[in-house]
């Protein structure tokens, strides 16, 4: 089961515009949580312009090397969360939003340092074409693991008895398994359906060897959707 998809020219244009959308809500001297996948890319290359056009000055905080390098392409400037002591805005997409506002993240394989992120940010803005949006958890989407090597099996049998199918994750143009930035492994959680993200949520926080899950709960303050159809963006709020 393949978690990455490659986006149509009518799906990129909804996500650029979320992305346009997205980064005219940073302002001078923000903080920004800068999240890893396409549509954050586009708010990323927005905020680049930004800077060089209109003189924005703001520190990124990526959530992975492949976000950190986008941002420094575009002329921003990076930090770690270690060298800040606040962030007043991440910015990020998903995998599937439901209606409460709770998303499957880590299609990337950097839900780990997203969520970190996103927890320390004063305001998480989630970015997202309308395709992402179903009305249950897990109606398309798996829920991606990132787990220990050591844990690997052990963790697996625990998802099997928890009702899940388990896939290790395969990497893209060589042989062997996804490696996280972090060093670890992906796993990906097929569910019938996620009815309770809150509840499975707790559950899997308490598996040994999980190093953290792609459920995002309570997180989300905004939900920007950019429409496939004529392109406008909406806002969803809890």
């Amino acid at each position: 089961m393949s978690v990455q998809k490659s986006a149509n020219p009518i799906e990129l244009e909804a996500r650029r515009k979320v992305g346009l959308a997205a980064a005219a809500l940073v302002e001078s001297g923000m903080v920004v949580g800068l999240g890893t996948g396409s549509t954050a890319a586009f708010a990323i290359a927005e905020l680049g312009r930004r800077k060089r056009e209109e003189g924005l000055a703001i520190v990124g905080v990526p959530t992975s090397w492949s976000a950190a390098e986008l941002a420094r392409q575009a002329g921003l400037e990076v930090r770690t969360l270690n060298d800040v002591d606040r962030v007043d805005l991440a910015l990020d997409g998903a995998d599937e939003v439901s209606p409460q506002l709770a998303l499957i993240k880590g299609g990337g394989a950097a839900h780990t340092q997203e969520k970190i992120v996103a927890t320390a940010a004063s305001r998480f803005v989630v970015l997202v074409d309308d395709g992402k949006l179903v009305d249950v958890l897990g109606a398309k989407w798996a829920v991606p693991l990132e787990v220990l090597p050591i844990a690997l099996r052990a963790v697996e049998r625990t998802l099997v008895a928890l009702g899940a199918v388990p896939q290790l994750r395969k990497g893209g143009g060589k042989d062997g398994p996804v490696v996280t930035d972090h060093g670890n492994l992906v796993v990906d959680a097929k569910f019938p359906s996620i009815p309770d993200p809150v509840a499975l949520a707790r559950t899997l926080d308490g598996i040994p060897g999980l190093v953290e899950h792609g459920l995002f709960v309570d997180l989300a303050d905004l939900v920007l959707v950019g429409s496939r159809a004529d392109g406008s963006v909406r806002r969803m709020t809890a």
